[in-house]
Order: structure tokens, then C-alpha cells, then sequence
């Protein structure tokens, strides 16, 4: 009879503020969200955020140059960068599902800026934590498998040059760029028949100055 009593406050108190499960959810959370902050605040600076993913990338090649290992490892790291670049270099609607908006071909069609499947700071941000993981991976020895690197090397440069290739084509066939400078800039077609009107307006105000100045003279 007051078993179930007992029970029944030792789950509530699982579930209270203070227990340790909630007190791990709180914190998980805080930390969540003041990371989640740093990374929105690193958005607008896009030049110092890739120059920390060089550093990155460059504290990775020493460690792997001095340890002499790892390489499979890199090549794994190399293959998702790859595939990364894909993402980057593609636009977030395949023109050949015709799903969506299509690119303009031809120059009376409306501008739209190239929209990329993968956007320029989850690029950097897959980037920077895929080095960070490879480079934590470099002092456990369990992934140090021995393997030939030159074969790695070669059969990845193999895949980027087909990669690329399939990518540069299909560029071609549907005519887009995948770098966008900003909307094109029109002029204004109000401003411009008003600058025009103004222009013959002036034009007519200027000879007749003239021919009343002339009759004035005339008449003097």
C-alpha cells in the first residue's frame, strides 16, 4: 500500500527542475544557443570566416605531414569536400526536373539570381567542422589504416576531373553561371522619358529666347 506513493515521488522527482536530467537539458540548450549565436554573428564576415577555415586547413596538412599517416583518412575527407563543391556549384532547382523557376537562356528574360543547393555559409561551415573532425581523428591510431597514398591521390584527382567535367557540361547546356554579383541594375524608364521631356523642353524654351530677343532688336 505505500509502495506506490514511494514510486510515484521518485518519478517526480525525476521530473522536477532540479534533477539531473532537466539540469542536463538546460545547459545542452544554453550551450546550444550561445554557439548558435557565435555562428550568426560570423555570417556577415565572409572574408575572416574563410581565412579561419585556411587556418584550419593548413594546422591539418602539418599535422598529417608530420605524423605520416592517416591518409585514408584524408581521402575520405577529400571525397566529401568533393561532394560539397557539387552542392555548392549547383542550383537549388535542376533545371532538367523543371520543378521550379528556370534560369534565363536568352536576354529578354527576366533576371534571377543563381540560387545555389548548398549556400555559401553551410559551405564554409561543412567545411571548417569536416577539417576539425579529420584533425581529432589524427591522434587515434585505430584509423591510421596503411594504405598507398598515391593510388588514393590519383583516383581522386581521376573523380575530380570527371566530377568537374559532368558539372562544366552541364553548365554549358543550360546556360548559368554559379557565382551571382548582385540584381542587375535597369534604369528607370520613368526617369528617363522625364529627363527626355525635360531635354526638349529646354531645346524649345532656348530658340525662342532667341526670336524674342531678335524682335526686340528689331524693333529698336
Amino acid at each position: 500500500m505505500e509502495t506506490g506513493p514511494t514510486g510515484g515521488a521518485l518519478g517526480g522527482d525525476d521530473l522536477s527542475p532540479s534533477s539531473p536530467a532537466a539540469v542536463i537539458s538546460r545547459w545542452t540548450f544554453e550551450v546550444s544557443r550561445r554557439y548558435q549565436h557565435l555562428l550568426d554573428k560570423t555570417v556577415p564576415h565572409v572574408l575572416n570566416r574563410w581565412i579561419g577555415c585556411l587556418a584550419v586547413v593548413l594546422i591539418y596538412a602539418v599535422r598529417v605531414y608530420f605524423v605520416q599517416g592517416f591518409y585514408i583518412v584524408t581521402y575520405g575527407l577529400g571525397i566529401y569536400l568533393l561532394n560539397l563543391l557539387m552542392g555548392f556549384l549547383s542550383p537549388q532547382v535542376d533545371p532538367e526536373m523543371e520543378d521550379g523557376p528556370s534560369l534565363p537562356v536568352s536576354g529578354s528574360d527576366e533576371f534571377r539570381p543563381f540560387v545555389r543547393r548548398l549556400p555559401e555559409f553551410k559551405f564554409w561551415y561543412s567545411i571548417t567542422k569536416a577539417f576539425c573532425i579529420a584533425f581529432v581523428m589524427t591522434f587515434f591510431s585505430v584509423f591510421d589504416v596503411p594504405v598507398f597514398w598515391p593510388i588514393l591521390l590519383f583516383y581522386w584527382i581521376m573523380l575530380f576531373i570527371l566530377t568537374m567535367r559532368k558539372q562544366i557540361l552541364h553548365m554549358i547546356k543550360y546556360k548559368y553561371v554559379p557565382f551571382s554579383f548582385g540584381k542587375q541594375v535597369f534604369p528607370n524608364p520613368s526617369s528617363f522619358s522625364i529627363r527626355q521631356q525635360e531635354g526638349i523642353s529646354n531645346g524649345k524654351h532656348k530658340p525662342s529666347q532667341g526670336l524674342s530677343s531678335s524682335g526686340a532688336s528689331g524693333k529698336v
